[in-house]
């Protein structure tokens, strides 16, 4: 009777621990499967916004800054747009038009409304442009307002408006050399590239497609290569600091030194290209004529009839009965900003507003003189 009773014990404590193994095994199981299906809720603090697809789970033992630098990617890259360009030329044997391509480059919603922001060059001499969001939607687009002096552009695509993500402003004036950028872009292309760097200078000046210098531009050492042109330039917060439009480089790839307009500047320029399609800037109604040599200063060559610097007396450059030139006023200063040339003109007059009163200093023949000049519209 005791031999029985322990084997019925015996059977029982293995049956018992199958079952409680088993058991164990559904626990890990289930446990793994909710795991897999895991989906971060937004309110968790590693939530993240992925421009493709519904959040995700990270892998496992990434560093805080990779984290970060994946999140920014995420929710900025929606924002971001590839820009393609072509243009319309007739066959000159059978006469038929073709549409030819011509370069790409990279754009950023601006707002709900369905412009885009990016450079002038990208557009440049093209006759039809192509805007594709994020999500691989293409639509044709059409030129709102350009400053090629500023290299900046605005078109307009009729997107459905919940496709449409605005980037983040930010600033750019209280930029510190050595603080962090990411660039987002299209380079050589390759749609939806993250660069990386920081910022390596401050207040540079490049030239513009209009000759014009555009000055206090960010230097940084992002990687920017051809087709980054008009993507955004991002500080740590994911928010917009400047417009990258240019690389230094004579291979003609990155070599760690690119260029962006900074936000501060895009910021009063995109509003005035989507108003009056143009800057519009405060002007005193003078054509410059070409720098001469040995002379300092903006030389006035024609005066606009009816213009604030025909109603102040500034005088123009004339020819005399003999075929003599006579040379118009030199413009040597804007109340107290010098002017040695015709850029310092235009950017003296880009600190004032229209309907503001300065003071133009010139030189007309051996006299200087000051003449009160209120500023007029440039759209007016």
């Amino acid at each position: 009777m005791r031999t029985l009773f322990w084997v019925v014990l015996l059977v029982a404590s293995f049956a018992a621990g199958v079952f409680y193994m088993k058991q164990q095994d559904s626990t890990v199981s289930n446990t793994d499967d909710s795991k897999a299906l895991l989906v971060r809720n937004e309110g968790d603090s590693n939530y993240f916004s992925p421009s493709s697809a519904a959040p995700s789970i990270l892998p496992e033992g990434l560093t805080a800054e990779e984290e970060h630098n994946i999140q920014l990617f995420e929710q900025a890259a929606p924002s971001v747009c590839f820009i393609t360009t072509s243009s319309i030329r007739r066959n000159y044997y059978n006469r038929n038009v073709q549409e030819i391509p011509t370069g790409s480059g990279s754009g950023f919603v601006w707002d709900r409304d369905g412009h885009i922001v990016t450079n002038f060059h990208v557009i440049q001499n093209a006759d039809k442009a192509t805007v594709t969001l994020s999500d691989g939607t293409t639509y044709e687009a059409i030129t709102i307002g350009t400053a090629p002096e500023k290299d900046l552009a605005v078109l307009k695509i009729e997107a459905p408006r919940e496709k449409l993500r605005p980037i983040p402003i930010g600033g750019s004036r209280n930029l510190r050399v050595g603080q962090s950028v990411y660039a987002i872009g299209n380079p050589f292309g390759l749609d939806q590239t993250l660069t990386t760097g920081v910022v390596s200078a401050l207040g540079r000046e490049i030239n513009s497609v209009a000759g014009i210098p555009i000055k206090d531009v960010i230097q940084s050492d992002a990687a920017i290569n051809p087709g980054n042109s008009g993507g955004p330039l991002l500080n740590s917060s994911g928010r917009l600091i400047g417009v990258n439009t240019a690389i230094y480089s004579p291979s003609g790839a990155s070599a760690g030194i690119g260029f962006s307009i900074p936000v501060d500047v895009v910021a009063w320029v995109v509003p005035d290209l989507i108003q009056y399609g143009q800057v519009n800037r405060p002007l005193i109604g003078v054509e410059l004529a070409r720098p001469l040599r040995g002379i300092e200063g903006a030389v006035v060559l024609d005066v606009v009839k009816g213009s604030p610097a025909e109603v102040a007396g500034i005088q123009a450059t004339k020819m005399d009965d003999y075929g003599n030139v006579l040379l118009g006023d030199v413009i040597t200063a804007i109340n107290n900003d010098p002017i040695t040339s015709n850029s310092d003109l235009y950017l003296a007059l880009e600190k004032y507003k229209v309907g503001d009163q300065v003071t133009v200093t010139i030189r007309r023949k051996d006299r200087e003189l000051k003449l009160p000049v209120r500023l007029k519209s440039s759209t007016q």
